[in-house]
């Protein structure tokens, strides 16, 4: 993913940072604890389309 764009985009919920994540693709909300997909290189930025991520996969990011 472009760093530029990964620079200006948002959690829609918190307007807080994302944070790439590489395997699966997917940007991370650790404010809310959102990870949003990326297909075919596109952040799919939809709260329905978000999964919720566990405190250990937050560990893991670290």
């Amino acid at each position: 993913m472009d760093k530029k764009l990964l620079d200006i985009l948002a959690c829609p919920v918190c307007k807080g940072p994302l944070q790439l994540r590489k395997d699966p693709e997917e940007l991370v909300c650790r404010g809310d604890r959102l990870a949003y997909p990326v297909r075919d290189g596109i952040p799919i930025m939809l709260v329905d389309e978000a999964r919720e991520v566990g405190p250990e996969e937050l560990d893991e990011q670290k």
